[in-house]
């Protein structure tokens, strides 16, 4: 059982303020963590979340509040002061160097050393011990980084917080880029976490896996505290209405919309890194879904199609004219528009305004003889701002400064502004809050109802199975069925990704 008493408590956070400017970040926020306690911190993009982690990491200093661990004052100076009391975190892109081996980035700069050598035999049984208790597979202390999955990267991380000796864990997003066997094992290793004592901060959209990992919880909504309490004794629904300050009446809108001629097919059509030929036809007006495993093949056909990629086969034709190849420069004057997966890394350009990021793609209409008009420009960003609900205080501050619900809301923007005809969305709601995600959902169903046509690739299935009319599911590199939403349920698309099979004639539509 997770220990409960006073005595227990291994970290106190209380009045937590701090403020960037005029932005009230943090408002008195408290949270306890016990030891072997799963503490799940809830709350919208811009709730407060990352600051608040932040500040425990040493990475942000409050400007009031105090904390305490095991009921030692604790006022870092930096993170090198949070990991010497003990606090190690785990965020959603991995921060290992692919080039090293397990066994050197789990003990970089902390080796063991005596007169200034590295005492190579206590560093391998340091490590060996840490693996044993991982009980990974896949991970062996001399291969390289570069070779494991990001789920196995992710497990080297916690390796290397064990090795620390850390006594609190926060994980941010820790599964947001993992496929579902990964979940499952860093899942199993959270358990085995707890069982040691300590202590884990588990920050996560995914509410139903909250539900599964987390023993307690505190919500934040606008850098105050929300709500907080025990996960078993809590509905999802009351949690979603402390996060959003109100009744949720539907986490996925359905826009009533009709689907139409084919606008975009594949035929026999194969990109440089796909790993099979694709056939597959998406309407006017229509939401298509595709649903795979992680490495299925779903985001290189997108690429591919977008031109991101090179073709080397087949065929896609566009509004009844095919084309054998081309250029993302092509693909957006023939009406397509791309979303990518990774939005810090190509979606957005961190470095660049929010006008920047929102306009680049199609510059026309704020120009004239070459010369770009910014005040024109400026007042068509505040409206797009208003449109798509960013919160943000002017088109012309940086876009890194937003919450990532925000940026992806911006890189969306980017889309209605080009006046694409033809949406490929590559996990449009990944790291988002439910908030936001009901509102692209409804933007998704509203831009079909306009006759828009839209890709949808996604691993989290609720959301195809809510948004999308078709669902077509990919198993290494094909598509092995393609049929209406309402015909699938979660069981029969694990089944096709998995095995690349349905036993259709078993399969009963529904929940």
């Amino acid at each position: 059982m997770t220990p409960s008493s006073a005595e227990s408590v291994v970290l106190r956070m209380e009045g937590i303020s701090k403020t960037f400017g005029a932005t009230c970040a943090l408002d008195g926020v408290r949270l306890d963590l016990r030891r072997g306690e799963v503490h799940a911190l809830l709350g919208e993009n811009g709730a407060g979340k990352s600051t608040l982690v932040k500040v425990l990491s040493g990475a942000v200093r409050p400007d009031s509040g105090r904390m305490t661990i095991e009921d030692i004052p604790y006022a870092p100076a930096g993170p090198a002061d949070g990991k010497r009391r003990g606090i190690s975190m785990i965020y959603q892109e991995p921060t290992l160097c692919p080039h090293l081996s397990v066994e050197e980035n789990i003990m970089l700069g902390k080796e063991p050393r005596r007169r200034g050598l590295v005492r190579l035999a206590e560093m391998r049984r340091r490590v060996r011990e840490v693996l044993d208790f991982m009980r990974h597979p896949e991970i062996g202390a001399e291969v390289p980084v570069r070779q494991l999955s990001i789920g196995a990267r992710q497990i080297v991380e916690i390796a290397r917080a064990l090795v620390d000796e850390a006594r609190i864990l926060v994980m941010d997003e820790p599964t947001s880029s993992l496929s579902l066997e990964d979940s499952e094992e860093l899942f199993r290793i959270i358990r085995r976490l707890k069982e040691r004592g300590v202590g884990v901060i588990y920050i996560s959209h995914f509410l139903e896996e909250v539900r599964r990992v987390a023993d307690v919880f505190t919500v934040l909504r606008d850098g105050r505290n929300a709500g907080a309490g025990r996960m078993e004794e809590t509905s999802l629904e009351a949690i979603i209405r402390m996060m959003v300050g109100r009744e949720f009446r539907e986490l996925f809108p359905r826009v009533p919309h009709t689907t139409g001629e084919p606008v975009l097919s594949l035929d026999r059509f194969k990109g440089r890194r796909m790993a099979a030929e694709v056939d597959l036809t998406l309407h006017k007006g229509e939401i298509l879904g595709i649903a795979g495993l992680i490495g299925s093949g779903r985001t290189e056909m997108l690429r591919s199609v977008f031109g991101l990629d090179e073709a080397e086969g087949g065929g896609i034709t566009i509004r009844q004219v095919r084309f054998e190849g081309g250029t993302p420069r092509e693909r957006i004057g023939q009406g397509l528009g791309f979303l990518s997966e990774d939005r810090q890394g190509e979606g957005l350009a961190l470095s660049r305004s929010i006008a920047d990021n929102a306009t680049l793609s199609r510059l026309g209409p704020f120009s004239r003889f070459g010369v770009l008009s910014t005040g024109r420009r400026r007042e068509a960003v505040a409206g797009l701002m208003e449109r798509v609900k960013v919160k943000g205080r002017r088109p012309d501050e940086p876009v890194a400064v937003l919450s990532g619900g925000n940026q992806q809301k911006i890189a969306l923007a980017r889309l209605l502004h080009q006046e694409a005809d033809i949406l490929l969305l590559d996990e449009p709601t990944r790291g988002i809050d439910v908030l936001s995600k009901a509102q692209i959902y409804e933007w998704i169903g509203r831009l079909a109802a306009r006759g828009k046509a839209v890709l949808f690739v996604s691993s989290y299935l609720p959301e195809l199975l809510g948004v999308c009319d078709t669902i077509a599911v990919f198993h290494r590199g094909r598509v092995v069925d393609s049929r209406p939403a309402s015909a699938w349920n979660e069981a029969a698309i694990l089944q096709a990704a998995a095995v690349g099979r349905t036993g259709a004639d078993q399969i009963e539509a529904g929940p």
